[in-house]
């Protein structure tokens, strides 16, 4: 794990230099047990991605000693809304506005700072993928940037998967111009999370300001 965290997190670097603006990395820990979790915090990655509350949630039991910042990358179900906004930092996933008012609620029960939010887009209109329609942003920006314990902080997408690198290249420039237009409207607006093992260093290329890696640090999924 040693020498596949040093080789990421340096490509990671590499691209960013060459894209000319920083970029963050977040290790998708879903399926990984909380020791292989702990062993890539040792490396120094502190930010973790998961796809399902109740296995994050036992995580973080496990973890709490380490101080790890915990993003929800899949799809959030309505009933989810109070452990999501309780127990996370990050929301990456949210995509439509029913949303916004638990999330809002739950998080003032508590005294942490407001949960950040990214909206995921649908970008590729893919009938079994999570994430709004590309002109359902702008509304779903104005709802969360007007609740006081939310933050909006960018967007998110997962495109269809491709073998052409245009194809793939398309869609990421889809979504970086999507991210253009809601910083006009929102410039404190400042993350745009896409690309993962197999094409980050193209969506850093295209505007990514956040990867999502976790095949290429923790191996395959068993």
């Amino acid at each position: 794990m040693n020498t596949a965290y040093s080789d990421i997190r340096a490509r990671v670097d590499a691209a960013a230099q060459r894209a000319g603006h920083p970029v963050g990395l977040l290790a998708v820990s879903k399926t990984k047990p909380a020791p292989a979790i702990r062993a890539l915090a040792a490396l120094g990655q502190r930010a973790f991605g998961e796809n399902y509350v109740q296995e994050a949630l036992a995580k973080q039991c496990e973890l709490t000693d380490i101080g790890l910042e915990w993003h929800l990358i899949g799809p959030l179900q309505s009933n989810k809304c109070r452990e999501v906004a309780q127990h996370f930092d990050w929301l990456q996933s949210l995509d439509r506005e029913k949303l916004v008012e638990p999330l809002n609620r739950f998080r003032a029960t508590g005294t942490q700072k407001p949960l950040n939010v990214l909206i995921q887009v649908n970008i590729d209109a893919e009938a079994s993928k999570s994430g709004c329609a590309p002109d359902a942003v702008p509304r779903l920006a104005e709802q969360i940037a007007a609740a006081p314990h939310l933050r909006l902080r960018g967007l998110m997408a997962i495109p269809e998967p491709a073998t052409a690198e245009a194809s793939r290249r398309a869609a990421f420039r889809r979504m970086s111009e999507l991210f253009d237009a809601l910083r006009r409207d929102f410039p404190r607006a400042d993350t745009l999370s896409m690309g993962m093992s197999d094409d980050f260093e193209l969506a850093i290329a295209e505007g990514a300001t956040m990867v999502r890696i976790g095949t290429a640090l923790f191996g395959a999924r068993g």
